[in-house]
């Protein structure tokens, strides 16, 4: 299991994960856009929410960073994006009954954002915010995401 820092920008993650990565003298950076994965015809994303971050990753020094936008046509379900909640901690480990342990005790008293269930991008993802207003992701498979899309789009 690995704890990460996440952070989540209004449509400028890309100059963030840029100076992040040149902070850092990253090793690795991988990021996939919203436009890079399947759409739902019935669902159309605007051209503008398509060319924004949904998921990156910089690695360095042992350490890795995550990084996205939060999408305006989202902002009614993940609430108004302000400093202060930009940053969360996301959860990634492959043990999906850890992962559901974790989630269930930290949601009590807190609110679920996004349930823990399958999605296109994972096949255990969910978010919180827990008693004390920390912001959680909880995530089986990030890495693998991030390396299908990225391989898929050569």
């Amino acid at each position: 299991m690995s704890a990460i820092a996440y952070l989540n920008f209004d449509g400028n993650a890309e100059q963030a994960i840029e100076f992040y990565s040149e902070a850092f003298q990253a090793a690795e950076v991988k990021k996939v856009r919203f436009g890079d994965i399947p759409q739902d015809p019935n669902y159309p994303m605007p051209e503008n929410e398509l060319k924004m971050i949904m998921e990156s990753s910089i690695e360095f020094e042992g350490g890795k960073i995550m990084i996205s936008d939060i999408l305006p046509s989202m902002q009614s379900v993940t609430g108004e994006l302000v400093k202060g909640n930009n940053i969360l901690i996301s959860l990634v480990m492959d043990d999906k009954s850890k992962l559901e342990q974790y989630f269930k005790e930290l949601s009590v008293g807190g609110h679920v954002t996004m349930p823990l269930s399958a999605y296109p991008w994972s096949s255990c993802f969910g978010t919180l915010i827990d008693q004390f207003g920390v912001n959680w992701k909880f995530n089986s498979d990030a890495d693998q995401f991030l390396d299908n899309v990225i391989s898929n789009r050569s």
